[in-house]
């Protein structure tokens, strides 16, 4: 029987700007970007945002999802994204993702797990 590692799960904290914490509409541009540039296949989204400005996302792809939750009362944020490697390995686009969003929301990271499903 040959073996099938389902792929990377990466969960992750971070510490970010209060104005990147509450501009929903910005990462939503943000997350399409990085879907279509990975070339990842959207098929659900939901976006919420709470009366203290920050939000919560949770993006659907064929190759799993991305999720996002922001507190900008504390300057933090959680963030996880899963792909599959059913077709492709995608343990360089988890990462690379993981890094993106660091880097746009201007994060420091806090704790992060990668998870081999």
């Amino acid at each position: 029987m040959d073996s099938y590692t389902p792929g990377l799960h990466v969960l992750a904290t971070f510490t970010a700007p209060v104005g990147a914490l509450t501009d929903v509409e910005a990462c939503r541009a943000f997350f399409n970007q990085q879907i279509a540039q990975q070339q990842l296949t959207k098929v659900g989204e939901v976006y919420h945002s709470f009366p203290n400005g920050g939000f919560t996302a949770v993006v659907g792809l064929t190759e799993s999802h991305l999720s996002i939750h922001t507190w900008p009362e504390y300057g933090h944020a959680t963030f996880d994204v899963f792909l599959s490697s059913y077709r492709r390995n995608n343990a360089d686009t988890v990462r690379l993702l993981y890094a993106e969003t660091l880097r746009f929301f201007g994060g420091e990271e806090q704790a992060k797990t990668e998870v081999c499903r």
